[in-house]
């Protein structure tokens, strides 16, 4: 059965990285959120050009244009056969109980990659960019912990919330992750 996933983590916590090396071990398809957005404005889908109107304007794509992409995509015939990970997705409670509508069955497991906020500052001024100011970082991270702890705890009521140390070598994390993984790929 075609497992159904979710990373979350602060960013700067790694959770790109991992999401691709976990899709690559376990044939899964990774989802972003961005490069979704990307691909349905690319192919003209209806919710793509709406998306792209929007992002034109310089606004946030609302919840029910990006619910519509992701439930687009996940009904994919990669996706059908081989599961999925969404990553940037779903940010709210909101997005979360949208995705239950069409993919409660496959959704089985919710990673949180847990790393401090003093680590993941560091490691994001580290990167150089030139939007990673510690004002910007800061107000980013704010904007993380209010819209997604409450997710978290969506995910524990459900009970598919694990959290995964996020602390240590790329390698070190992703055989965290794996074990994790492992465990719901068995049931």
């Amino acid at each position: 059965m075609p497992i159904g996933m979710v990373i979350l983590g602060r960013q700067g916590s790694g959770k790109g990285t991992q999401a691709i090396r976990i899709a690559e071990s376990y044939g899964v398809v990774h989802i972003s959120t961005g490069d979704m957005l990307r691909a349905a404005v690319a192919e003209g889908t209806e919710l793509g050009l709406k998306a792209k109107s929007i992002m034109d304007a310089g606004d946030l794509v609302p919840d029910s244009v990006i619910n519509g992409i992701v439930e687009e995509r996940l009904l994919k015939q990669d996706v059908q056969s081989g599961g999925f990970l969404l990553d940037g997705f779903p940010r709210t409670v909101g997005q979360a109980e949208a995705l239950l509508t069409y993919a409660e069955d496959d959704l089985r497991l919710a990673l949180n990659l847990d790393v401090s906020i003093d680590e993941v500052m560091t490691r994001m001024l580290s990167r150089g960019r030139d939007d990673d100011t510690a004002e910007a970082i800061t107000r980013r991270l704010e904007l993380y912990e209010t819209e997604t702890a409450p997710l978290l705890d969506w995910f524990a009521e459900r009970g598919i919330l694990k959290i995964v140390d996020g602390n240590g070598t790329e390698t070190d994390v992703f055989s965290r992750l794996r074990a994790v993984i492992e465990e719901i790929s068995e049931k």
